[in-house]
């Protein structure tokens, strides 16, 4: 087993596979395959500290992005020099601070100049005031999403747990929207058929607890082919949801329960606390994606690692590749 350095400390990962092969790390399994098409340009606002600014500048030497630099020009090249980072070979679009760094970015994307769009070091709702604008943002019909791609070294599946980030308390239909994301995302990044799991606090449906009505609402709603693409069970509980004894335990008998992908929570309370305890009870390491915008937006927490940056940035230029591919397809 070889050692990975995350934030100042060591942690176990396991071996690459046979030559040839990808690595055998879940984040490493993505960036491998992404490595394979062709690097997608990225518009990346506001990378204003070491964090914000290494992680494009290694997906880029990596070959999975060409970067365009959206802020204060001197303030960027001041960062690459401290911290040592050729830049030379990007674009910089010179901007007087963040707020305007986030207006320029989404116009750059209307002008066709990106596929992607990733957040720097500036404040979150920054960039999504200027992403959620009404007549010059970056809307569609779908609710915009986040999606966090959890790497949980004590578990064998990358966990997909939505919605964290966005959505306060979202109702029925913004919950079926959050949902087709995430299974967009998860089949499109070559994952498969996802296994979703719609969580509440237990597995029975009571007029007591409201998610449990919901659950069972979006299960038939996947029934009746207004959410595809996925297998969907709820509610269920968090252990019978990943861990098949759980759910053995409970009699709860379906393809769903101790083998969930995505974890669908019942609000942002529920969902950022449950990949915070994830990240630093069970070292887990989050990439992150907003999901439901006209390009796929690489989302992530300025305290985030270089690596979980890149984990986003590999999912992200997947996902962009497999909407080309489906446009190109609907098209012909």
């Amino acid at each position: 087993m070889s050692l990975l350095e995350r934030s100042g400390e060591t942690r176990t990962v396991a071996p690459a596979g046979p030559l040839g092969e990808p690595p055998a790390s879940k984040y490493d399994r993505l960036i491998a395959r992404a490595q394979q098409q062709q690097p997608v340009a990225t518009v990346v606002v506001y990378p204003c500290d070491e964090s914000s600014l290494r992680g494009p500048v290694e997906a880029a030497e990596s070959g999975i992005i060409n970067p365009i630099l959206v802020g204060p020009a001197e303030a960027i090249n001041a960062v690459a020099r401290k911290c040592a980072l050729d830049i030379s070979a990007f674009e910089i679009v010179d901007t007087p601070h963040s707020e305007a760094a986030a207006a320029k970015g989404v116009e750059l994307i209307h002008a066709g100049r990106g596929e992607l769009l990733m957040k720097g070091s500036l404040h979150t709702d920054e960039l999504m005031h200027a992403v959620a604008a009404r007549t010059t943002g970056l809307r569609t019909a779908r609710r915009i999403s986040h999606v966090f791609i959890m790497d949980v070294p004590t578990h064998h599946e990358t966990l997909f747990i939505t919605d964290a980030a966005i959505n306060i308390f979202p109702d029925l239909d913004a919950k079926r929207d959050i949902i087709q994301n995430a299974i967009d995302l998860f089949t499109q990044v070559g994952l498969g058929t996802p296994k979703v799991a719609i969580l509440s606090a237990v597995e029975t449906v009571t007029a007591k607890i409201p998610s449990t009505i919901e659950a069972a609402a979006l299960c038939k709603m996947a029934d009746r082919g207004q959410i595809t693409g996925g297998l969907l069970d709820g509610p269920l509980a968090f252990d019978n949801a990943i861990d098949p004894e759980a759910a053995r335990v409970k009699g709860i008998k379906s393809p769903v329960a101790g083998h969930a992908q995505i974890l669908v929570v019942p609000d942002l309370e529920a969902g950022n606390m449950l990949a915070k305890n994830l990240s630093f009870m069970a070292k887990a390491d989050s990439a992150g994606l907003v999901l439901g915008a006209r390009v796929p937006i690489v989302l992530t927490s300025r305290a985030d690692s270089v690596r979980s940056r890149m984990a986003s940035c590999a999912a992200a230029v997947l996902y962009a590749h497999a909407r080309r591919s489906s446009t190109a397809i609907e098209t012909a």
